[in-house]
């Protein structure tokens, strides 16, 4: 029987080798945004691990778009050389597309990385000045943020195109913007953080205009024959937060503006949240905005089991699913999964001996190319 899991997926120019996606994790190793050592080896082993793409971390597209200091960035050329280093080793190497996901983190910036608490950077600690769509502060304790005014929505959608730019030339194969997660664009969504009464406040369509633009803006600079998306939180999980019936109605305008999927995530913009965790539990909404407007999505959320992911794909309740935490367990996860699935996946060159068809005394049943 044919693995669903294992089929490829075409996304406009770009053919993807099977539904499993490597998903954006971040890794608050860069310096000034730019990518090390860390960043070379961390995403060259997942390519090497056959899933059909691999997503860069979030990477942000101005200084103040940081979530800490040590967040990757695409906006100097700096950074563009370093990122070019890693995604030209990943294609040399690896059998993996790559995508990269640009965001800004709006009010949730400037902060100490999560393994050093996560709390805002106090002012002796080079904190910088957060920006949102109102000045509301995440959370108590948290930076008041600086409301953007017109030039301001002007000069952060510019930095979206110019990254868009850098991200092409490097020879990047997919783009997403990040509009969920409680980071800048979804602070726009959500009426828990934009409570402006201007144009891009009030309504939902007033709220979505803002991200619309920039996904416009962004659209035209990045080449046609390659794919672009977008992830969104469907839900805040927080009465009067932003609903999975908007979320539709923002998949069914980013439609008529060129999207190739959405990346269906929840959550992040309130720390009243109340997310009932469990397997799966995301899967539901990427089903839904799939069935009622069409567009191929994303499945994530504590998706771990190779069975699990498999039935995903074959009940069409999404298109692809992305893991994260599940990779880092373990890189190799979509050569097991083939193996436990009874398909085949890439393997990289230079691993191509450890193929359990080449080692019938490690696995019997196999035997040599069966």
């Amino acid at each position: 029987m044919t693995s669903a899991l294992f089929q490829p997926i075409a996304l406009r120019g770009l053919d993807i080798a099977n539904r499993i996606v490597v998903s954006s994790m971040c890794q608050y190793n860069a310096e000034h945004g730019s990518a090390k050592d860390w960043h070379l080896m961390n995403l060259g082993q997942y390519c090497m691990g056959a899933a059909g793409l691999v997503m860069t971390e979030a990477t942000h597209v101005a200084p103040e778009g940081r979530i800490t200091h040590k967040c990757l960035g695409l906006y100097s050329d700096d950074n563009e050389q370093a990122l070019k280093r890693v995604i030209d080793f990943c294609k040399r190497h690896g059998v993996s597309a790559i995508g990269i996901q640009l965001g800004h983190a709006g009010r949730k910036g400037s902060t100490h990385p999560p393994a050093e608490g996560a709390k805002p950077l106090a002012a002796d600690e080079s904190a910088w000045t957060t920006l949102a769509p109102s000045a509301l502060a995440f959370g108590p304790d948290w930076h008041l943020p600086q409301a953007l005014d017109r030039p301001g929505l002007a000069e952060v959608k510019a930095q979206f195109v110019a990254a868009t730019e850098r991200a092409a030339r490097i020879g990047i194969d997919l783009m997403e913007l990040h509009g969920g997660h409680g980071y800048l664009l979804h602070q726009f969504l959500s009426p828990l953080s934009n409570q402006r009464s201007d144009d891009y406040g009030g309504s939902s369509e007033k709220r979505m205009r803002f991200p619309l633009e920039v996904f416009e803006a962004t659209r035209a600079v990045w080449p046609a024959d390659k794919p672009m998306g977008i992830r969104l939180s469907a839900t805040d999980w927080v009465d009067g937060g932003w609903t999975v019936e908007e979320t539709v109605a923002m998949v069914r305008a980013l439609d008529d503006l060129g999207c190739d999927f959405a990346d269906i995530t929840t959550s992040g913009v309130d720390p009243r949240q109340k997310i009932p965790f469990g397997p799966g539990y995301q899967v539901p909404f990427a089903a839904r905005i799939k069935a009622e407007t069409g567009m191929a999505t994303w499945a994530v959320g504590l998706i771990t089991e190779p069975s699990q992911a498999e039935a995903i794909i074959a009940n069409d309740q999404a298109d692809m699913v992305a893991l994260a935490r599940g990779m880092m367990y373990d890189p190799r996860w979509a050569w097991h999964a083939a193996e436990a699935l009874g398909a085949e996946t890439p393997y990289a060159p230079n691993y191509a001996r450890c193929h359990p068809a080449l080692r019938p005394q490690t696995f019997p049943d196999r035997g040599a190319g069966g």
